[in-house]
């Protein structure tokens, strides 16, 4: 099995820029009702200015997803995929054919 085991993770652990999971909560970020986190003064500037840093895309589906609100996962080194909901990480981590 190629895939790597995923661990959900809760939002706020994770900087939306440089897309790792963090021990502590990071610093959270408004915009347009929506909280996004950061781990730096850096990261909160492109969160509040830059729309395309607060979206990602679900690595089974191909959508576009809100940081904000995708359901997050870890791999083992800590980078995170954000998927569109709890079915489409299920099918990222099924086995291939099941």
């Amino acid at each position: 099995d190629s895939t790597p085991a995923l661990r959900r993770v809760e939002t706020q652990k994770v900087c939306m820029i440089n897309n790792q999971v963090f021990e502590k909560d990071q610093i959270p970020v408004a915009v347009q009702g929506r909280t996004y986190y950061g781990c730096c003064e850096m990261c909160k500037e492109k969160l509040a200015n830059d729309a395309a840093s607060r979206q990602a895309v679900d690595p089974v589906t191909g959508k576009k997803v809100d940081k904000a609100t995708a359901v997050i996962a870890a791999k083992p080194d800590g980078s995170v995929l954000y998927f569109e909901s709890e079915e489409t990480l299920k099918k990222y981590q099924a086995p291939a054919g099941s």
